[in-house]
């Protein structure tokens, strides 16, 4: 379970290899109405920056099996909360 961070979190590699628990809390209108999957979390580990995150209110890119973890894969995006794991 792995994901890209966006700028601000990954800090010029700070972030790299950290773990985060992120949990789905609801859709953004642009998929499935109700994508979570009952407040299921997953953790992940930040391997890679995420250019295209900043600035248009992304956190993190999942992958695909950690986003199918918590969230209907039909659904794109989706609102989240997060914090560093361990």
């Amino acid at each position: 379970m792995i994901a890209a961070a966006r700028q601000e979190i990954f800090a010029g590699r700070a972030a790299c290899g950290k773990f985060y628990t992120v949990t789905c809390t609801g859709g953004t209108n642009q998929g499935t109405p109700q994508p979570c999957y009952n407040g299921t979390s997953v953790t992940v580990k930040v391997v890679d920056l995420c250019p295209s995150c900043s600035g248009r209110g992304r956190d993190f890119d999942l992958s695909q099996e950690a986003f199918a973890a918590i969230a209907n894969t039909d659904s794109g995006l989706i609102r989240i909360n997060y914090q560093q794991a361990g």
